[in-house]
């Protein structure tokens, strides 16, 4: 995480049209019921890692949302669609606010912690931050267990720029805790000239039972939830619920 990559700085612009918001619709609906499945009174929820806001766009229909993330042009994006939103700059493994959340939620943005110091570091930032009692949802892209190579492609037109991309996963550790990600762009400006950028994109990956280890170890009681978005390829969520002691 010490390097920020392209995608978050000089080409964080293009996010919108590489994962809008409304993509986002049905995967935040599974959290929200999550979240309520545990609590129903469940109000206050920090995000850590919230890139560009679009899982915060739907939550906040129903929860005052906290988003943090290290990305200054990943929160200016946020800031637009969620106006209505806390918002400050922050790294999960060592931000700390002096207040507690009814719930705590790291989406995707876990993957960049890539050594069991830092996911232990993030974990812990979860604990002091969540109530007596409150929750945390955490959903890594892989467990070791489930991991799959491939590749996937998307992208979207705007109404005076367009994307496409082209992402490659592979696993440049077998049996190790990382992953890597290879992504190529395709970007049609403004004035119609296209470019290419290329953006390469170190992930870690741990096994369940590394997960559950590290989440009990730093005070939480975790379980791993399991939800599907639909039948295409990577719909699979994986999805860790923690809950911090009434302590």
């Amino acid at each position: 995480m010490e390097r920020e990559m392209s995608l978050y700085r000089s080409l964080a612009e293009w996010m919108p049209l590489l994962t809008p918001a409304s993509n986002y619709r049905l995967e935040a609906s599974i959290y929200r019921r999550l979240f309520l499945a545990h609590d129903p009174q469940t109000r206050t929820v920090l995000e850590l890692g919230s890139g560009g806001g679009n899982n915060a766009y739907h939550l906040k229909r129903r929860f005052a949302m906290t988003l943090v993330d290290h990305s200054p042009d990943m929160l200016a994006l946020s800031q637009q669609q969620n106006p209505e939103c806390e918002h400050i700059l922050g790294d999960m493994r060592t931000v700390r606010l002096d207040r507690r959340f009814d719930a705590v939620f790291i989406h995707d943005a876990i993957a960049y912690m890539t050594t069991h110091e830092d996911l232990e570091r993030a974990l812990t930032t979860a604990y002091v931050h969540c109530k007596p009692g409150g929750q945390l949802l955490v959903q890594p892209d892989f467990f070791r267990e489930t991991f799959r190579p491939g590749t996937r492609h998307g992208g979207t037109d705007g109404p005076d720029r367009a994307m496409r991309y082209l992402m490659w996963i592979r696993d440049t550790e077998p049996g190790g805790c990382t992953y890597t990600t290879e992504f190529a762009f395709l970007l049609s400006h403004v004035d119609g000239h296209v470019t290419v950028e290329r953006d390469t994109h170190t992930m870690g990956l741990f096994s369940e039972q590394q997960w559950l280890d590290l989440l009990a170890r730093v005070g939480f009681v975790g379980e791993i939830v399991g939800e599907t978005l639909g039948e295409e390829e990577y719909s699979h969520l994986n999805i860790l619920l923690a809950r911090k002691c009434h302590c």
